[in-house]
């Protein structure tokens, strides 16, 4: 069933001004950048990146954007000299991808945030505006592990809510605050299952977000499949980053992230998120960092 208070859907929408492109991100003050870095402590770090190994094109079939085909499509050549080169075809919203959305991804009735038509912002020639290039310098704040699964992988069709959220928290001994970065793991491959419902995060835990003031929220799954509320609007998509203009880091790989954690009894870290200085993008993969 269809959320009836539409209006009480979070909505960040002209906060920063008519031609923002950071939303959330202006969140990540120097204050948090600065606290962020007091969590590094031990000089531990792990990745929360999924590994892709490239598919050669010329093996074909192409179809870069299936689940069976990888993200990346290589092709490498030598250019003389002994000096070998790659030309690469990458898909930038793959579910074997980790990758970071940019806020023109998602539009809103034709527009894209905080209010530019959408066929002004994103053009057959690229975006511009809400692109990857309000975050091409790098994203780094302090980052917060909320492990759902530290029992083992959610049920399936499970709606996460802001219950678990603080109840994680409690366990945890953690608090998410205003300009951090909220990694939730719900114990799930990014890849779906055929035939079985998967895990995902509820308008409830949206709007959650939208209290705390969630600056970025990565994943390894994000929103439901099939949807929790099919005649509703997307939770984590177009709500959190439609809406709230919360970029997200999807398909994120975050076993190894969790094992640190439980390892050191600690579930905030340092986050760096550098992506690929490529501007004009709706998305772009990139390789999220927790240092400890």
């Amino acid at each position: 069933m269809a959320d009836p208070t539409d209006l009480d859907l979070p909505d960040n929408w002209g906060r920063w001004g008519a031609d923002d492109e950071l939303g959330t991100l202006n969140l990540i003050t120097d204050e948090v950048r600065a606290r962020a870095a007091a969590e590094v402590r031990l000089g531990r770090w792990v990745s929360l990146a999924q590994p892709i190994t490239p598919n050669p094109m010329v093996s074909g079939p192409f179809a870069p954007t299936t689940v069976e085909v990888s993200p990346v499509q290589q092709m490498v050549s030598h250019t003389g000299m002994g000096v070998a080169a790659d030309l690469v075809l990458v898909t930038n919203h793959h579910v074997r991808s980790t990758h970071i959305d940019a806020l023109a991804h998602w539009s809103r009735d034709d527009l894209v945030y905080p209010g530019k038509p959408r066929e002004q912002a994103v053009t057959p020639g690229g975006v511009v505006h809400g692109s990857t290039g309000a975050f091409a310098a790098g994203i780094v704040t302090r980052g917060v592990l909320l492990d759902l699964a530290a029992d083992g992988p959610l049920a399936p069709g499970h709606a996460v809510t802001s219950e678990d959220f603080e109840r994680a928290e409690r366990r945890q001994g953690v608090e998410v605050g205003e300009g951090d970065a909220l990694v939730v793991r719900l114990g799930w491959s990014s890849v779906p299952v055929p035939g079985t419902p998967t895990p995902g995060i509820s308008l409830d835990a949206v709007r959650w977000m939208h209290r705390r003031g969630v600056s970025l929220c990565a994943a390894d799954r994000g929103d439901a499949h099939p949807p929790l509320d099919p005649d509703g609007p997307s939770p984590l998509h177009g709500v959190g980053l439609g809406r709230m203009a919360m970029p997200l880091v999807d398909a994120a790989e975050l076993d190894d992230l969790a094992e640190l954690c439980a390892e050191l009894g600690r579930h905030s870290f340092l986050l760096t998120v550098a992506p690929p200085r490529v501007h004009g993008l709706t998305g772009v993969p990139v390789n999220p960092v927790a240092l400890f």
